[in-house]
């Protein structure tokens, strides 16, 4: 007897895949959770017997060779591979927060995170981060770079008391605290129009340094209010988030009246422009400089959810952040609070 494929059909089929997906899944977990186990096990092998017998780096040479003549075909077993499971085993084997979750993510990742993180509170960002948010080797490696972990810490925004927790600890991710327009190309006494058409101009740089879920919409986007046309910088979508996101740029250092204008923004997208599947409409301000007790008296009371970074021309986190980031203590206590 034939199946005609009406809904009921497609449901039970769409049933059945999701079921083939979620054990595929589970396998592919499974499998790196072993993989992962077993780097621990040799890494902690060749430290025991290297403090055991007092035997050098010719050790790891020998085990390579013997082992990928055992196991033909078998892949992991270099040298470097060999160095890399012992480096593991060696930077996590104190850390009882940790061990047990660097099996949740991949082998390449955990190298990345290990090789280019100064210690264990960002590593444990990184951690965490890759294993909620999926992200793959590239997109670890352009957060590491674009030195996610520090801008997360130092974001100004308001988005504990504007938006949703649900949706807030991925806002947080989204709008960092400083951006890198090293990519522009100006002249000395640029203004808000030049640096936008030179954003535009370089769209992908842009979109890349704002984050990988960003699409862009428009420049000097028009809202009508009433009988009154009003124009946002740059409209990006943030697909994640399923969120407008209105960008206001400033070359000057920020004042508090830039929020109030960008709250008007805000009201006028969701009451005009978004759709009923999207949520609130988020905006950033990106200024010049800011004072950060002027940004946080600013955003106190603003209903709308925004936040304030500044931006360089330079690739490298400004000198003047390094002595903002919190203890030891405090990072810790964020971390938990915010990507739990």
């Amino acid at each position: 007897m034939s199946i005609t494929k009406n809904e009921e059909y497609l449901s039970f089929f769409t049933e059945i895949k999701d079921q083939v997906y979620q054990s595929q899944y589970k396998a592919l977990k499974q499998v790196n959770q072993e993989l992962i186990t077993l780097y621990w096990g040799v890494g902690k092998a060749i430290v025991n017997r290297q403090e055991q017998f007092g035997w050098g780096k010719s050790v790891v040479e020998s085990l390579s060779n013997d082992l990928q003549k055992e196991f033909v075909g078998v892949k992991g077993f270099s040298v470097d591979n060999l160095w890399r499971m012992r480096k593991f085993y060696l930077g996590y084997k104190e850390n009882e927060k940790l061990a047990p979750m660097v099996q949740e993510i991949g082998w390449s990742h955990n190298i990345l995170i290990l090789e280019k993180c100064k210690d264990d509170l960002e590593r444990e960002f990184y951690i965490r981060m890759t294993r909620k948010y999926g992200w793959t080797k590239n997109v670890l490696i352009h957060q590491i770079e674009g030195r996610a972990y520090e801008r997360f810490l130092l974001n100004q925004t308001n988005f504990d008391r504007a938006l949703e927790e649900k949706y807030r600890h991925q806002a947080k991710l989204a709008v960092k605290d400083s951006y890198s327009f090293d990519f522009l190309e100006m002249s000395e006494d640029y203004g808000e129009r030049e640096m936008e058409l030179e954003l535009i101009k370089n769209i992908r740089s842009f979109l890349m340094e704002m984050g990988a879920d960003f699409a862009f919409i428009g420049n000097q986007y028009k809202l009508i209010v009433g009988k009154e046309e009003f124009y946002i910088d740059i409209l990006l979508y943030h697909r994640r988030l399923k969120s407008l996101v209105a960008i206001e740029l400033k070359t000057t250092k920020f004042k508090p009246e830039y929020a109030g204008k960008l709250q008007f923004y805000l009201t006028a997208l969701n009451e005009t422009i978004k759709t009923e599947e999207e949520n609130p409409s988020i905006g950033i301000i990106i200024c010049k400089g800011k004072d950060r007790t002027t940004v946080e008296y600013a955003l106190k009371d603003m209903n709308s959810p925004m936040g304030v970074a500044s931006y360089t021309l330079k690739d490298h986190l400004p000198e003047d952040m390094h002595g903002l980031l919190p203890s030891s203590e405090e990072i810790a206590a964020h971390l938990e609070k915010y990507i739990k």
